[in-house]
This record gives structure tokens, C-alpha cells and sequence, in this order.
């Protein structure tokens, strides 16, 4: 199977005059806010942030370049999506917060595609809706489920429906579909596009970005790298998936590994077969999750989890492609949409992101201290990275507008994650949950009936 040279599909296609290179700069002495990361969360922070407060001294500090992460490598949904469910957020903060959240989000992935209109590409965002279809029994029980949740907090068919097995297939031609749970609350992105046009965004608003710079420790007041220090009134950590790497924080977040495939640009035909015409998002209702998209340019990018985690939260540039996560890739795709079957796959790629051990997101500021921390989004972070940067900046800076001002009152704020375990216990529980998921699958498949066994070891190692 060729392969492209580059880490990525995004990276490859992300054109020359978009890309954003920070001028070679020493590392500022003295600012207001120094933000760690260069991903997402942070610019999204710090263009907030002087959003709410033009005079603020802002600087993000990244090691390698804007978007190295997740940022720039994931699968590209902009979406409403949550990764923890609306009723563990009523459980702690009632049945209006939970909704109050989920709506935010859903007006989230609105407030990205007016930002990307007057500061990106055009074909950078388009909302065309998310599709997750049922191809077996247990899964149309399992989404069924899903809406009904959504009903529960007062969420209607304009925001969550099901469509039969007919409307189904004129959405999306995949193979044996029996229904789907449709929105119109999700985009999608080219994730390497949107990074760098957030970075030229923030940057011409008067953010200093400095790309090279290895943070060494930091800590109320200062953060030291290996071009120097900065003094700071705030300093945000924004690493996600990284964090792990910082002293101290091994056991804050799991970093987990998703694997991505995509296509060569399909032709005519092989449109007209799988559909996708409005370029809505797809997955569907198993356990171990996929996702896919139609690109701008007509590719397939498909991923899914179930990459291994590596014992002591060890992240390596070798993990970013695995051989037999890309054939699972291809095989299931070409399962999906048997007109792939003679079509070459260009790209394989990964990366990781956080969880946090209740999957639950979190903005957490101490004023005191002048220490903020933000992120654990399991991979749907894309949306979800802008509301919790507004969320922070408003924390920081004080809300300028009713939006900033609702947003500080979100479920996430000061919300603490108890550490994972320490290893062997975080290795042994993590993987089983991944074999867990990937049984349960194929038991599904192959009978047609939910694999409730494995599904219940699941659900107890992710803590459900």
C-alpha cells in the first residue's frame, strides 16, 4: 500500500500560503498569560483571551509546531459530541446544567463556522450534519438509546432524529444499514487548515507564539524552557494528550492512540455508491469507535481506536502508524463500501488524545496560584476545544458578553479528575477494555445479538 511521505493526509494537503511559521523570536521575558501547547485549546485560549481584553500580553509556547498534535492530525469532525454522557452530568449538577451544556455545544459548532468564514479558506469548514448508522440489531438498540437520552433533556427532532433504513441509504451507502440517528449539530474540518489559520488569527491579534521551545517546568509565576524563561501572571497548561510528559502528571491523563486511513480522490462512480453528498460525518453504533469523512478534495479519512496503550503512558513517533490497525482500517472500510475494493489507500497516520480517568473535560482555574489547566475531550475535542478556551479566557480575563458570561457557568469549570492508576493496574485495565470493545464487536457481527458479556467488562473498566 503507497504511502505518502508526509505525517498526515492534513499535513500533505495543508497549502503552502496557509501554513503559519512563527518568526524566529527569543521567548518573551515578562507577559500576562503564557500558555503551554499550541494545539487548539491553547490558541483558541489565547485568541479569547485578547478577544475579551486587547491590552492582555499573551504568549503560547510550543515545542515542536502549531498543530504538531492532535490538533493537526485528528479526524476532523466538528461536532456537538461529548465524551461523557449527559446523565453522569446530571447526576452532579441536575437535568438544566446537563442541557445547558449540550446546547452550548451545539451553538459551539455554529460560532466555528462564522469564525472560519472571516478568518479561514472557504472549504476549511462545512456543517453537512453527522450520520450514525445501525448495521446490526445491537446497534440500533444502542442509538436508540443514545436518542432517547437526548430526548430526556429536551432535545427534539430538529437536533436528533432516527431515519429509517431508506432515508439511511440515500444519506449514506454503506453496507447492510437497517436506521440511523442523524444531527445537524456537526462539521467537518481540515483539522491542519483550521489550526494554522487559528494560529495566523490569534498571531495577528497580538499573540506571541513561539514554536521550538521545549518547556522544562513551570509553575505559579514562571515557566522555564531550553530558550529561556518566562515570567507570567497565568500560565495555562494546554498539552492534552502530551501532558503526560510533564513531571508530575503521568497519571493525570491517559494518552490513547487513534490510526487513521484515507483514499485516493474517488471518482463519479464511487460517489454515486456511497453518498455523503452533503458531506455529513459517519460512523456507526459498535463499540469501538470509527469515524470518517468526505474530504474537500474527495478522499475518505477514516480512523478508529483500538490501538494499544503503551505501558507508562509512553508516547513515541513510531506509535503514529501501526500495520495491523491499518489493515483493520482498510478491511472495514472496504466492508462498509465495497466500491473501495480496488482503490489505493494514500495515507496512514495517528497521534494520541487525553482521557481523563471519568472521561469527563475540564477548565480549572486557581486564581491564587495564577495555575490554569484545560482539556481531557477523548477525542472530541475539535468543537470542544473553542467553547472550553472561551470558558478560560473568561475565567482569566473576566466575561466580556452574556456568552462568555454562561460559559463560566459550565459543568466543567473546577472540575477535577482523579488520577488513573498506577501501572501495571493502567496498563492491564486499559488494554482489557480495548479487548473488551473489539470482542464484543465480532461477537455482534457474527451473531447478530448484543455481546453482553464483554460489553459488561467494558463498562466496568471504563468506569460506566
Amino acid at each position: 500500500m503507497p504511502l505518502a511521505s508526509g505525517p498526515s493526509l492534513w499535513a500533505d494537503t495543508l497549502p503552502d500560503a496557509e501554513r503559519f511559521a512563527a518568526a524566529a523570536s527569543d521567548v518573551p521575558a515578562d507577559v500576562d498569560v503564557a500558555i503551554i501547547g499550541a494545539g487548539y485549546t491553547g490558541l483558541w485560549t489565547a485568541w479569547h483571551l485578547r478577544r475579551i481584553d486587547p491590552t492582555l500580553r499573551v504568549a503560547v509556547l510550543e515545542r515542536d509546531h502549531v498543530g504538531f498534535g492532535a490538533s493537526g492530525r485528528n479526524g476532523g469532525w466538528a461536532s456537538a459530541l461529548l465524551p461523557m454522557s449527559l446523565a453522569s452530568v446530571a447526576r452532579e449538577h441536575g437535568d438544566a446544567t446537563a442541557r445547558r451544556l449540550q446546547s452550548t455545544m451545539h451553538d459551539t459548532v455554529r460560532r466555528i463556522g462564522e469564525w472560519c468564514r472571516t478568518h479561514a479558506a472557504a472549504d476549511v469548514f462545512h456543517q453537512g450534519g453527522s450520520i450514525s448508522m445501525a448495521r446490526l440489531p445491537p446497534q440500533v438498540e444502542r442509538l436508540h438509546d443514545e436518542l432517547a437520552e437526548y430526548r430526556r433533556f429536551g432535545f427534539g427532532e430538529d437536533d436528533y432524529r432516527w431515519i429509517d433504513a431508506v432515508d439511511a441509504a440515500d444519506t449514506c451507502g454503506a453496507t447492510d444499514v437497517l436506521g440511523a440517528l442523524v444531527t445537524p449539530h456537526c462539521a467537518v474540518v481540515h483539522p491542519a487548515r483550521l489550526v494554522h489559520a487559528l494560529a495566523h488569527a490569534a498571531h495577528a491579534g497580538g499573540v506571541t507564539i513561539v514554536e521550538g521551545a521545549t518547556v522544562e517546568r513551570h509553575e505559579p509565576g514562571r515557566v522555564a524552557t531550553d530558550r529561556g524563561t518566562v515570567r507570567a501572571d497565568v500560565v495555562v497548561r494546554a498539552t492534552e494528550g502530551y501532558t503526560p510528559q510533564l513531571a508530575g502528571e503521568r497519571r493525570t491523563v491517559m494518552p490513547l492512540y487513534s490510526l487513521m486511513v484515507a483514499t485516493e480522490p474517488l471518482g463519479p462512480d464511487a460517489w454515486d455508491a456511497i453518498g455523503l453528498a452533503d458531506r455529513p460525518t459517519f460512523a456507526d453504533g459498535r463499540s469501538l469507535i470509527i469515524y470518517g469523512q468526505r474530504t474537500a478534495d474527495g478522499r475518505i479519512a477514516f480512523g478508529g481506536r483500538g490501538a494499544p496503550y503503551h505501558f507508562g503512558s509512553r508516547i513515541d513517533p513510531s506509535f503514529d502508524r501501526d500495520d495491523d490497525i491499518r489493515r483493520l482500517l482498510v478491511d472495514e472500510l472496504r466492508l462498509m463500501f465495497p466500491v473501495l475494493d480496488d482503490v489505493t489507500f494514500t495515507h496512514h497516520w495517528g497521534g494520541v488524545l487525553a482521557v481523563p480517568r471519568d472521561r469527563h473535560p475540564s477548565v480549572v482555574f486557581d486564581r491564587d496560584q495564577g495555575i490554569a489547566t484545560v482539556g481531557g475531550y477523548v477525542g472530541d475535542g475539535v468543537a470542544t476545544t473553542y467553547a472550553a478556551g472561551r470558558t478560560l479566557a473568561a475565567l482569566i480575563a473576566g466575561p466580556a458578553d452574556d456568552v462568555d458570561a454562561e460559559h463560566v457557568r459550565l459543568p466543567w469549570v473546577g472540575h477535577r479528575s482523579r488520577r488513573w492508576e498506577p501501572e501495571p493496574l493502567r496498563w492491564l485495565g486499559v488494554n482489557t477494555a480495548l479487548l473488551a470493545a473489539r470482542r464484543s464487536d465480532r461477537r455482534e457481527r457474527r451473531t447478530g445479538r448484543a455481546a453482553r458479556g464483554w460489553n459488561t467488562v467494558f463498562d466496568a473498566v471504563q468506569g460506566h
